[in-house]
């Protein structure tokens, strides 16, 4: 069985966690030097789904972050 170090787990939660986090704020809002005009229902169905998706990888990063240090899965 191969058993790998927290830290692995730990730098996989955090990328997710920042590529999320980026994800939501910079994919998910509408530009400012865009008009309302140019706002297609397309775009705002892709906005719409880079925020949720942000929303996913954070909270997929923060799962497991908190999963490899021990604070949520299984306790003996």
């Amino acid at each position: 069985m191969i058993t790998l170090p927290p830290v692995f787990f730990y730098a996989i939660g955090t990328l997710l966690v920042v590529f999320g986090a980026l994800r939501f704020a910079v994919l998910g809002r509408r530009s400012a030097d865009r008009e309302l005009s140019e706002d297609t229902p397309e775009r705002a169905k892709a906005r719409k789904r880079h925020l949720l998706m942000g929303v996913i990888w954070v909270g997929m990063g923060v799962m497991l972050i908190l999963t490899g240090a021990g604070i949520l899965g299984p306790h003996h």
